[in-house]
């Protein structure tokens, strides 16, 4: 496990489809049944709850001093380079002891090749 004080905020769009959102929950649970961070918490960017600020709150409220704000979005569009950095901007002056780290989306990652493999199989 990585350090127990860093906290992992899986940010989303957020859909008024509460099937689509579903999906980040899912992978908060599957995520956290790693042991590789002893927090995890969705947020959404728009249309539905908890906001980022909400998930922000909720990690310090938890004990955290680092929040890594996962997006997961697969390119480095405007939400990402500028509302989610806003967003982080935010809660690092409202929480100044914790530090609010944005990762990169996940975009052109290695493995996304294989995952659209798979995605083009499942499809035949």
């Amino acid at each position: 496990m990585t350090d127990p004080m860093t906290a992992v905020l899986l940010i989303a769009h957020g859909s008024r489809r509460a099937e689509a959102n579903a999906d980040l929950h899912q992978l908060a649970q599957q995520l956290a049944t790693t042991d590789a961070y002893a927090m995890v918490e969705v947020a959404y960017l728009e249309l539905t709850t908890p906001t980022i600020a909400d998930g922000g709150r909720r990690c310090v409220q938890r004990g955290a001093s680092r929040v890594l704000m996962m997006p997961y979005f697969l390119s480095a569009g405007m939400h990402v380079v500028q509302d989610l950095e806003a967003a982080r901007q935010t809660l690092a002056t409202e929480f100044p002891h914790v530090e609010f780290r944005l990762c990169p989306p996940l975009g052109l990652h290695p493995l996304m090749t294989q995952i659209v493999l798979d995605r083009l199989q499942e499809a035949q």
